[in-house]
C-alpha cells in the first residue's frame, strides 16, 4: 500500500516536470505537504481525486473554511503542440508565462510513459536555450530515472515494464502567486496537486507542492530559465512563503493564490 510519509513528501517535487528540471540545475527548493494542507487529507477515494475534500451539494451548507476563490485566471493556451506533445508558442503576456510554467509543471506517468519521458519532454520543450547543455540534460535524465525508480518502489511494482492498469502519478497546477513581472520576465510560486494510484483496486493518494519558478521571453516563446529562477529566489529570500491550501478554502484566499479557471 502506498503511504504519504515524510520520504514521499521529499520525493513529490521530482514528479513535477519543470520543477524537477529547474531544481536539478539550481540550488532552489520546492516544498510539499499533505495532512497539514487545509482541505486535503492524506488519502482520498478515487472518485474525489481531483476535487476538494469539502464539497457541497445543492441546498447544503458549506463548512466554515469553505469560500469561493477570490482570484482566478483563464490562462491562454499555446498556439500549437510540438513533437513532444507539449503546448508551445504562448502569448507574450504575464498570463502566457504562467500558462507555460503551469503546462511544464504538469506530468502524467501511466502505462508505458515513465518519468524520463515526461521530464525529457519538458527539457526539450520548455527549458531556455542557455540551460540546454549536454551536462544539464544528463542531470535532468538522472533525476528522472531516480524519481521513476522511487515511484515504482513505493507502488510495489517491477522496476521495468509498463505500469499496472489504472496505476498512475499525475501533477496538475491548482494555483499560482505572482512574485514579479515585467515585459520579458515573470516569476511565480506554482501550487500543484500530486495524485498517485498504485493500481485498479488501490486508493488514490494526494499531496501538494509549492515551487518557485521563473520564465523569460526568448523573442519567440516563454522559456523556463534557471538564471531567472535564481533571481526570483533572491527576491523572496527571508520573506514568508504562501501557505499551501486547496482552491475553495479561506486559507487559499488568505495566502493570495490565484486559481486557474476550472480549478475552483
Amino acid at each position: 500500500m502506498l503511504r504519504m510519509n515524510g520520504w514521499n513528501r521529499a520525493m513529490m517535487w521530482g514528479t513535477s516536470g519543470v520543477a524537477a528540471a529547474v531544481l536539478a540545475l539550481t540550488a532552489c527548493s520546492a516544498s510539499s505537504g499533505d495532512d497539514d494542507t487545509e482541505g486535503a487529507g492524506k488519502s482520498e477515494k478515487s472518485g474525489a481525486a481531483t476535487a476538494p475534500r469539502h464539497q457541497t451539494k445543492p441546498g447544503s451548507s458549506a463548512p466554515d473554511e469553505w469560500a469561493q476563490s477570490k482570484q482566478w485566471a483563464a490562462l491562454p493556451h499555446g498556439k500549437r503542440t510540438d513533437s513532444n506533445g507539449n503546448e508551445v508558442l504562448f502569448p507574450h503576456t504575464a498570463e502566457g508565462a504562467v500558462s507555460m510554467l503551469s503546462a511544464a509543471n504538469s506530468t502524467t506517468v501511466q502505462g508505458s510513459r515513465d518519468m524520463v519521458d515526461e521530464q525529457m519532454g519538458v527539457y526539450d520543450s520548455y527549458l531556455a536555450a542557455a540551460d540546454q547543455t549536454p551536462t544539464n540534460k544528463e542531470k535532468v535524465k538522472q533525476r528522472a530515472i531516480q524519481t521513476d525508480a522511487a515511484l515504482r518502489e513505493k507502488f510495489g511494482i517491477p522496476a521495468k515494464g509498463d505500469m499496472p492498469p489504472r496505476a498512475y502519478s499525475r501533477v496538475r497546477t491548482i494555483g499560482f502567486k505572482t512574485i514579479k513581472k515585467s515585459k520579458d520576465e515573470v516569476s511565480v510560486y506554482i501550487l500543484a496537486r500530486v495524485t498517485m494510484k498504485a493500481g485498479a483496486i488501490e486508493k488514490t493518494h494526494s499531496s501538494y507542492t509549492r515551487t518557485l519558478l521563473a520564465a523569460e521571453w526568448d523573442g519567440n516563446d516563454w522559456k523556463m530559465s534557471s538564471a531567472a529562477t535564481l533571481r526570483a529566489a533572491q527576491q523572496v529570500e527571508g520573506k514568508p512563503r504562501p501557505a499551501m491550501a486547496l482552491p475553495g478554502t479561506k486559507k487559499f484566499n488568505r495566502a493570495g493564490w490565484t486559481a486557474p479557471r476550472g480549478t475552483s
